[in-house]
């Protein structure tokens, strides 16, 4: 899922890319509103992210090129911004604007509504069916997980489980929503029936920092995929 991020900070836009990326997105990172315009008009993108105050371009402008150059074939666009005035909010949505978050950002939200833009649009769930993360392979239609090329044998709760990770990277999954998702909550999910699970997760698909994932455990809660 191909992503063109406008944003004229690059601490800003290193920090924000990088929840991007660990959430399976591919992103492109503009400083330029004019050169976002033009990358957009001639490639093709799944969705936008745009800052407003852009030195050359502004966001507001950029929406309004691309309304003009691709009309129904542009993809959707939210605005990440600091302007959080309500006429600001009314003129971005009134422009075109699928959604409009204000900064400082939180990243699980900004990711839920950057996927909800995307379901809203037809673009599945905001993620590609086949996820390619160097050595590791997720198929999500096939239900297939290959490493190093390699298919990987797994249950089908353990399937479940993984494919659930791998659809909400940097996200919190507490013990209880894995539970409910993977088990829908029976008895056979209870004690330590889910760090097991998980642990052999982390051994099969290789989840470890030596090949850049991090599978964390948050004390009393739940845990979280990583990407390094």
């Amino acid at each position: 899922m191909k992503i063109a991020y406008l944003e004229d900070d690059a601490g800003y836009a290193e920090v924000v890319g990088g929840w991007l990326r660990e959430a399976g997105y591919d992103v492109d990172w503009f400083s330029s509103g004019v050169e976002c315009a033009r990358a957009v008009i001639a490639g093709s993108y799944d969705g936008c992210l745009f800052d407003w105050m852009v030195a050359d371009l502004s966001g507001i402008e950029v929406l309004a090129r691309l309304r003009i150059r691709l009309n129904q074939a542009m993809p959707p666009v939210v605005f990440v911004t600091g302007r959080d005035g309500e006429r600001d909010i009314v003129e971005a949505l009134d422009a075109g604007a699928d959604d409009y978050v204000v900064k400082p950002l939180s990243k699980p939200v900004l990711l839920a509504r950057l996927q909800a833009v995307l379901r809203r649009h037809g673009v599945g769930e905001g993620l590609p069916s086949v996820q390619e993360f160097g050595r590791l392979t997720v198929d999500h239609d096939r239900r297939l997980f290959f490493l190093d090329g390699d298919a990987i044998k797994m249950t089908v709760r353990d399937t479940d489980m993984a494919l659930y990770f791998f659809k909400n990277i940097g996200r919190l999954l507490t013990r209880d929503r894995l539970i409910e998702i993977v088990w829908a909550r029976s008895l056979e999910a209870g004690g330590r029936t889910v760090d097991v699970h998980v642990s052999k997760m982390r051994h099969r698909l290789g989840l470890t920092p030596e090949f850049g994932w991090r599978l964390i455990g948050v004390y009393g809660r739940g845990y979280r995929l990583e990407r390094l």
